[in-house]
C-alpha cells in the first residue's frame, strides 16, 4: 500500500496552483509593459525581478511600497486592478488548501502514511490484532505487561477513536481499512522478522480461515490465533497449519469436565490463568440431575461433557425450530420453553436437581433464569454464561456459583500460547494428569512459595541468559538447582518450583534440581518477585552469577592510567 498523500495534494491544489500563476503573471507582464519615470525624469522599464517581487508583497497584502520608483498614474491603476486580481486568487487557493485538509480521502492518507512510518521504525517484537474491542483491549494489555507491542487493523473508525483515547504506552499504531486483504496485512508488517503473531478472532468462521490462509502465504513462521465456532472448522484450521486454535465453547465444556473429574487440576489452570489463587475451595459440580437452559452451541458442548460422565440433565430450549437438529439422545432430554418460567422448571424437576446452567446468548436471560431458580430450589448450585464483560458488576453481585465468560476464555488462552507459550503448553501437559497429582502440586506450590505464585519462563540462550549461556559454552556442568539459590546468602534457597522443561521437541514436567541445564533448554518456573529478581541477575550479571555458582564475591577490576 503506497503513500499517496502527496497525489492527492497535487490534485486537489493544481487548480489553484494555475490561478495564482496565471494572476501573478498577468500583473506582472503589466507592470513590465508599462513605461515608468526614474528619479532624473527619463522612461523606465521594470525588472521582471521587481516586477515579481513588488507583486509577491503586494498581493500577500505586506505593502511595503512603491519600487524602485514612485510610480506613474497608469502604473497605479494597473496595481489597484493587479491587488483585486491576486487576492481573489489567493483567497480562492487558501480556501481550496482548508477544503484539502477536510477531505476524508487525504485525512486517511495522511493517518496511513503515519502508520507506515510507525511501522518501519517499530524494531520491537509485536503481535497483529484485526478488530478492536473489549477481548482484543485485553489482549493489547497482556501483551505489553510480557513486552510486546501491538498494531491493530480496524473497519470501524469509531473503535479507532476509542483505542486513540486509551492513550496506550508505548503507542499502538492502528490502520483503518474497510478489508482484511493480502495488501492490508501486509502494510500491517506481517513480513517483518519482528512480528511473531496474529489474532483473528471475529464470529465469522469463513473471514477467520481466509485470514489464516493470508497470513500463511505471507509469513509462513508467524503463528496464529483465530477463534474456531465448530468442529470442522477446527480441524480445518488445524490443517492449514494455525497454531493457536480456539473454541470457547468447547474450553467451557472442557472445564466443567475438569471440575467433575479433577477440581484441582481445574485450580491450577484458573491460577496460571491469572484468575484465582491456589488457596481458593475447589469448585463444587455434583454428581445428581442437572437443568442446562440454552441449547446452542455452548449448550451442546455441555451435554456432551456431562453425557460422557454419565450424569443425568434435562434440557430447556426456546427455539423449537432447532428440533429438526437434535439427536434421539437430545430429543429424549431437552423441553421447548421459557426457562424462566417458574412452571416449566417444577415440571422438570428443579426441585430435585443439583445444578443448573443458564448458557443463553442473552445476559439478562440467564440472571433472570437463575434468579426464578434459586427461589424454587435455594441450595442449587448456579453455572451462568457471561456474554458481555461490560456486565460484570451484575455477574459478581449475583452470587452466582460459576461464571464462564468466553470473551476471557479468549483473552487467556490467545495471551497465554502467544506471549506464554510455555504455560500453554503446561496447562496441555497437566490435563491428562489425574487429581492426586494436581492435588500434590497445588499443596508443593503452597507450601514452597505462595497462594499466588508468579511465572515465570526463557530459553538459554546468549541474549536472555548469557552469563549461564558461556558458562555452558565453554563445557562446563549448570543444574537446575541455580535458580534456587538466593543472592542473599548461597547457603539459603528460594522460593522456586520448576515445572517444565522443553528440550527441543521433548517435553519433561516438574523437572529436578539435579537435572542438568543445556543450550536451548525453555524452562518454566513457580516463584515469587525476590526470586524472580534473583534468577535475572543470576542469569545476566557476571559478579551475581559468579557468586551463586562458588559462594565468593568476584573481584571488579578498575582499568585506569598507570
Amino acid at each position: 500500500m503506497r503513500n499517496n498523500s502527496l497525489f492527492i495534494i497535487l490534485q486537489k491544489m493544481r487548480r489553484p496552483f494555475l490561478v495564482i500563476l496565471i494572476t501573478y503573471t498577468i500583473a506582472i507582464l503589466g507592470l513590465i509593459l508599462i513605461d515608468e519615470i526614474d528619479a532624473n525624469g527619463n522612461p523606465y522599464k521594470m525588472s521582471i525581478f521587481d516586477a515579481f517581487y513588488f507583486i509577491s508583497y503586494t498581493a500577500t497584502t505586506i505593502g511595503f511600497g512603491e519600487t524602485p520608483f514612485t510610480f506613474s498614474y497608469p502604473q497605479r491603476m494597473w496595481v489597484t486592478f493587479s491587488i483585486y486580481l491576486t487576492v481573489l486568487g489567493w483567497f480562492y487557493s487558501i480556501g481550496s488548501l482548508i477544503s484539502l485538509f477536510q477531505d476524508k480521502l487525504f485525512l486517511q492518507e495522511i493517518e496511513k502514511a503515519k502508520f507506515l512510518r510507525q511501522i518501519k521504525n517499530l524494531n520491537e517484537k509485536f503481535i497483529v490484532i484485526l478488530g478492536y474491542n473489549q477481548i482484543t483491549r485485553k489482549i493489547i494489555i497482556k501483551a505489553m505487561e510480557q513486552g510486546f507491542r501491538t498494531v491493530v487493523i480496524e473497519r470501524d473508525k469509531m473503535k479507532i477513536h476509542n483505542l486513540i483515547l486509551e492513550n496506550f504506552t508505548p503507542t499502538v499504531p492502528v490502520l483503518y481499512s474497510e478489508n482484511y486483504s493480502i495488501r492490508v496485512l501486509e502494510t500491517a508488517g506481517l513480513k517483518k522478522r519482528n512480528c511473531k503473531a496474529i489474532v483473528s478472532l471475529f464470529e465469522d468462521d469463513a473471514l477467520n480461515l481466509k485470514i489464516t490462509l493470508m497470513a500463511k502465504a505471507l509469513n509462513k513462521n508467524i503463528k496464529i490465533a483465530v477463534k474456531s465456532t465448530t468442529t470442522n472448522h477446527t480441524e480445518n484450521l488445524k490443517d492449514l497449519d494455525a497454531e493457536v486454535v480456539v473454541n470457547p465453547f468447547s474450553i467451557i465444556s472442557s472445564e466443567i469436565n475438569l471440575a467433575l473429574c479433577s477440581p484441582n487440576l481445574f485450580k491450577l489452570e484458573k491460577w496460571i490463568y491469572g484468575l484465582d489463587s491456589l488457596n481458593i475451595t475447589s469448585p463444587i459440580f455434583p454428581k445428581g440431575l442437572y437443568i442446562v437452559c440454552g441449547y446452542g452451541r455452548m449448550g451442546r458442548k455441555i451435554f456432551e461433557k456431562l453425557n460422557e460422565n454419565d450424569i443425568g440433565m434435562k434440557l430447556v430450549e426456546i427455539d423449537k425450530n432447532k428440533n429438526h437438529e437434535l439427536t434421539k439422545d437430545e430429543i429424549s432430554n431437552i423441553v421447548f420453553g421459557n426457562a424462566d418460567d417458574k412452571e416449566l422448571l417444577l415440571d422438570i424437576g428443579i426441585k430435585d436437581a443439583v445444578a443448573i446452567a443458564a448458557v443463553t446468548d442473552d445476559d439478562t436471560t440467564n440472571l433472570s433464569i437463575l434468579a426464578t431458580a434459586k427461589k424454587l430450589n435455594p441450595k442449587i448450585i448456579t453455572i451462568v454464561r457471561e456474554n458481555d464483560m461490560v456486565d460484570d458488576f451484575l455477574f459478581k453481585n449475583a452470587k452466582i456459583n460459576h461464571i464462564f465468560t468466553p470473551s476471557k476464555i479468549l483473552v487467556n488462552k490467545v495471551t497465554n500460547a502467544l506471549v506464554m507459550p510455555l504455560s500453554d503448553k503446561f496447562i496441555k501437559q497437566i490435563i491428562k494428569k489425574d487429581n492426586e497429582w494436581a492435588s500434590k502440586l497445588v499443596s508443593r506450590l503452597v507450601k514452597d512459595i505462595n497462594e499466588k505464585p508468579l511465572l515465570m519462563e526463557f530459553e538459554i540462550n546468549e541474549a536472555l541468559t548469557p552469563q549461564i549461556y558461556k558458562h555452558l559454552l565453554a563445557n562446563e556442568t549448570l543444574f537446575f538447582s541455580l535458580f534456587s539459590i538466593s543472592l542473599y546468602n548461597k547457603e539459603l534457597k528460594n522460593n522456586v518450583v520448576p515445572l517444565l522443561l522443553q528440550r527441543e521437541d521433548d517435553i519433561i514436567l516438574l523437572p529436578e534440581w539435579k537435572e542438568e541445564i543445556k543450550i536451548g533448554d525453555k524452562i518454566l518456573l513457580a516463584c515469587d518477585e525476590h526470586a524472580k529478581n534473583d534468577i535475572e541477575y543470576i542469569c545476566q550479571n557476571v559478579y551475581e552469577f559468579y557468586y551463586a555458582i562458588t559462594g565468593k564475591e568476584k573481584q571488579i577490576i578498575f582499568k585506569g592510567n598507570k
